[in-house]
């Protein structure tokens, strides 16, 4: 399997997030879930989960989150300086969400449309002393069983168009087109410059029109 990064920055970015969330939490006072939507929202989800050396591992987990908060347009706390990080339910939350995102290759905006903060720290009880590739399992198991709709079509329904002005648009046929969005072809075997012409109309990146195993 093609993991997000090297494996060596794994562990720091286990490590960061987990602190990361856990000082948002406890010390911001921040919703779980806002702060890790001011995560990907400010862009730092995104050059975490492709391992940029300055925010896997060359911050701290506070450091992380003051950045997130300055990036955001948010105050920062009074206490910038937090080391009493007590592997709470919060810190695991961001521990395996990196270690799923560094295992699986999606990102984490995409992690975030498929299940809430509620639903992964309700696997605290029976998974926070469980491998890692346990949660994966688990995880990935509960995603298959949303029958989610694809990637695709909640692209082309967000940018307000019908199948035919996509399939017109895009120059793809529009049978292909359904076919990719009830998944009865796999769009991650979709020729380059069909996935380039439809990620041009929806004004997107390519790999937020691919599908995970």
């Amino acid at each position: 399997m093609m993991h997000a990064y090297d494996e060596n920055y794994l562990r720091d970015g286990m490590q960061n997030l987990g602190e990361a969330m856990d000082y948002a939490v406890h010390i911001c006072k921040l919703d779980p879930d806002d702060f890790f939507g001011m995560f990907i929202s400010c862009g730092i989800a995104w050059q975490f989960g492709t391992a940029n050396p300055k925010y896997i591992s060359g911050m701290s987990g506070t450091e992380l989150v003051l950045e997130v908060l300055q990036k955001s347009g948010i105050p920062t706390p009074g206490e910038k300086f937090w080391t009493a990080y007590d592997r709470s339910p919060e810190y695991w939350y961001g521990w395996i969400l990196a270690y799923f995102q560094w295992y699986t290759g999606r990102t984490f905006e995409s992690i975030r449309e498929c299940l809430s903060m509620k639903e992964i720290l309700n696997l605290y009880p029976t998974l926070h002393e469980a491998p890692e590739e346990k949660f994966v399992e688990v995880v990935t198991r509960m995603i298959r069983e949303k029958h989610l709709p694809t990637r695709l079509q909640t692209r082309r329904k967000q940018a307000g168009l019908t199948q035919s002005s996509l399939s017109e648009k895009a120059q793809v046929n529009l049978r292909t087109l359904q076919q990719y969005e009830m998944r009865g072809k796999d769009i991650n075997k979709a020729a380059g410059e069909t996935l380039r012409r439809l990620a041009q109309v929806l004004y997107c990146r390519i790999e937020d029109l691919l599908e995970y195993e």
